[in-house]
């Protein structure tokens, strides 16, 4: 993991240390708290320094979205940690028209990733086939 935080990092254009705190829903929930003003768990934070910054990923959320979306765990983190280091390179999905999601899903493709966080926001989450039989 470490070697692929350093590849998104140096991907993404952003100098310096940063540093990765990979916690659980508990922790993550306060941190959007504080800083966000958000009273709920999220599944990546970022926090742009001078020189770096410090990414936070939800382990909870990121079991979640693997599941979810039918990946590993492990791809979830590359995910989340590709799109942190974006956040910390000053992008901002919420306000570029598109920037950020086009430069991630290119990065996303170099890195053999399976879907970024902004293409599954984007479109609804396919639907779990249900298992239950019908009563006739």
């Amino acid at each position: 993991m470490v070697r692929f935080a350093r590849r998104a990092q140096k991907l993404a254009g952003v100098h310096g240390e940063v540093d990765i705190l990979i916690t659980g829903n508990r922790r993550i929930q306060k941190l959007n708290r504080r800083f966000r003003k958000k009273n709920k768990p999220t599944d990546v934070l970022s926090f742009p320094r001078d020189d770096g910054g410090d990414i936070a990923i939800s382990a909870d959320v990121a079991r979640q979205n693997a599941a979810r979306y039918r990946h590993s765990a492990a791809n979830e983190l590359k995910i989340l940690v590709l799109h942190g280091m974006l956040h910390l390179a000053g992008f901002n999905h919420e306000t570029d028209n598109g920037s950020m999601a086009k430069l991630e899903s290119k990065l996303r493709a170099r890195l053999k990733l399976p879907a970024s966080l902004i293409d599954r926001a984007q479109a609804p989450p396919a639907r779990a086939r249900s298992t239950a039989r019908r009563s006739r």
